[in-house]
């Protein structure tokens, strides 16, 4: 069946619907098993995806997904089928959703938890504008956990605004038993029926308080006894569910009815992650995001696998935790994306996942500095944007004791921009007291962690995403004095400031230039001594870093110099002014001038340099 767009699908018999589902489901393993990408979040929201699209009158309805990762179903059925073999690829589509990629995306999404905020936006604006237009919010039970969620909920009730918040519930169910009596019950209690009474006798009552609340209570409790609504009934939702998310029949009635319905509506419904892929269904976690695989089977082909940064961290915290046992690992829903697998098994007492709630991470780890515990926070970059006033208010304000590993730092590929992790040295640099690590290789990394828990305060030590130089780690730790950088080489005229693990670039672009490299270890403090000195012995600065360079580490060095009233030429090369799509790592790199190539054109070309060569080449020529 050759669907185009939803107004294609809408033109199917419901009899067909279940066709459509099938072919979409096939189509996604076939194409996910040859490119790879996400797979088990998708898989399950293919039901849904199809009854939206066919029950709302898409893209002047708004259908708001929350994250991306389910939405491969979405990007099939609405005009992107034949692109779906390009996703996450440079040029291609996102791998999430994505405002100028389709009208039907929306709203952009690649965090989790925004979709109930944006969508009671979207819903007041059609109010504003006297538009007849249906709001729709998926949000995942994980999602769910974030505050955010919470915030738009209690607004949302309390606004009476006209959205419908549909709750897929694809890991954890508040009513184990779904099936056809629950189907049948959700079905009848939104149907026109039901529905044209309930409404009626609220208004007869609406006048008579006492038998009026009466009325409400006991709807309240005999919806108790059959259906967890009441926490949601209490927000001023109307609920409905839960509900079998696989069932296309039941799901279009209810959307159906549900549609039929003012003010804010919640339905809860029920899927499997990776329905349908048996193996994916087993194993959720493991198909969430994949390599290319076996469609038949679901085996992935052999891979080498290299040691990451990721697994640097995660050796060395259950190394770090054997010496001390006030040492405790946080994350926000991210443990085997932050690597605290092996800790969460070897030290489950001191291991706390507090779910898709970032802020709380870090308020919570700040409780327990306070009481004498010594709390690592792992946490990627882009995430830890979203706890900004908990870690200046709540920990940095109080001069406490809290270490953050930050993950997926500098620029993440086929995730692009939504994760890119470049903002964490300017956003980190301006907080009092925060010692920022920038680990050049491995080895580095390790040592660093080691010095940034020893140290009493707050600290930050950032990696990248993958893997390194393949440096060896020493088993002992070594204790890196702060704010030390290291002349890794000696050359003339130009020196290149290397912050973190662009430093082989560096080096190889001062061998053709024969410059001096110092790998600067650290953002905050810098070493202010050693570029006091390199300023008297060379003619002009390069500072290179994987961080925008607005506020960035070279801007460290800039503000230095201006204080020191040291006058010697800079030029800082980083991530640019712009957000940087989705691609390979390298390519990327490539496009922000970052590679060796880059580098060198860079320096080669600016009006430093030029001059520099200049005054070499009259010095040559007078001495002659």
């Amino acid at each position: 069946m050759t669907l185009d767009s939803p107004s294609d699908l809408r033109a199917c018999d419901e009899d067909q619907l279940q066709q459509v589902c099938d072919e979409t489901r096939g189509f996604l393993i076939d194409t996910v098993a040859k490119i790879g990408g996400h797979l088990a979040a998708g898989l399950g929201t293919v039901e849904l995806t199809t009854a939206l699209h066919y029950v709302f009158n898409t893209p002047d309805d708004r259908i708001v997904w929350d994250i991306g990762h389910q939405a491969y179903p979405h990007k099939i059925l609405t005009g992107r089928r034949d692109q779906l073999h390009t996703i996450r690829q440079e040029g291609g589509l996102s791998g999430f959703l994505k405002r100028s990629e389709s009208e039907y995306d929306t709203f952009g999404a690649g965090h989790s938890s925004t979709s109930i905020s944006a969508a009671l936006g979207m819903a007041v604006a059609a109010a504003q504008q006297g538009l007849d237009r249906d709001v729709v919010a998926i949000i995942g039970d994980g999602a769910l956990t974030a505050g955010m969620a919470f915030e738009a909920l209690n607004n949302a009730g309390d606004m009476d605004a006209n959205v419908l918040v549909i709750l897929n519930d694809n890991d954890m169910s508040i009513s184990p038993n779904v099936g056809a009596l629950k189907n049948y019950l959700t079905k009848l209690m939104t149907g026109p029926t039901i529905s044209s009474v309930r409404r009626g006798t609220k208004k007869a009552l609406s006048g008579i308080p006492p038998v009026r609340d009466y009325a409400r209570r006991w709807e309240e409790h005999i919806k108790g006894m059959i259906l967890p609504s009441t926490f949601f009934e209490e927000m001023g939702f109307y609920y409905a569910g839960p509900i079998d998310g696989h069932d296309i029949e039941t799901l279009v009635t209810t959307l159906r009815n549900l549609k039929d319905i003012d003010g804010p509506r919640f339905l809860h419904i029920v899927t499997k992650k990776g329905k349908g892929f048996e193996p994916a269904e087993h194993a959720p976690i493991k198909y969430h995001g994949v390599s290319p695989f076996n469609p038949t089977t679901g085996e992935f082909g052999k891979k080498v696998k290299s040691r990451t940064y990721t697994d640097v961290f995660s050796d060395w915290l259950c190394d770090m935790a054997a010496q001390d046992d006030k040492l405790i690992g946080i994350t926000p829903a991210m443990r085997e994306g932050s690597g605290l697998v092996r800790f969460s098994e070897e030290y489950p007492e001191r291991y706390f996942d507090v779910a898709i709630a970032e802020q709380h991470a870090l308020t919570f780890a700040a409780g327990m500095a306070c009481d004498g515990q010594k709390p690592v926070v792992a946490i990627y970059s882009t995430f830890l944007q979203r706890a900004y006033d908990q870690l200046i208010h709540d920990i940095s304000v109080q001069d406490l004791d809290v270490m953050l590993a930050i993950d997926r730092a500098g620029l993440v590929g086929a995730d692009g921009a939504t994760h890119a992790g470049v903002f964490d040295y300017s956003f980190l640099r301006c907080v009092p007291d925060c010692v920022i690590y920038a680990p050049s290789d491995e080895a580095e990394c390790r040592d660093m962690l080691y010095s940034a828990y020893t140290h009493v305060g707050l600290t930050a030590v950032r990696y990248p995403r993958g893997s390194g130089t393949g440096a060896v780690e020493r088993k002992e730790m070594q204790d890196i004095p702060i704010g030390t950088a290291d002349v890794v080489r000696r050359g003339q005229d130009i020196a290149i400031l290397s912050f973190g693990t662009l430093l082989s670039e560096a080096l190889e672009v001062a061998e053709r230039l024969n410059a001096t490299v110092v790998n600067m270890r650290f953002v905050k403090p810098i070493d202010e001594a050693l570029l006091r000195e390199l300023a008297s012995q060379v003619g002009m600065f390069v500072t290179v870093e994987e961080n925008v360079v607005a506020g960035g580490a070279g801007s460290a060095v800039n503000e230095y110099l201006a204080t020191a009233s040291l006058s010697i030429p800079v030029l800082n090369l980083g991530i640019p002014d712009r957000y940087i799509e989705h691609g390979t790592q390298a390519s990327q790199l490539a496009q922000c001038g970052l590679d060796v190539a880059g580098i060198e054109k860079s320096i080669t070309a600016s009006p430093f340099y030029q001059a520099l060569f200049q005054a070499k080449q009259e010095q040559q020529t007078s001495s002659v």
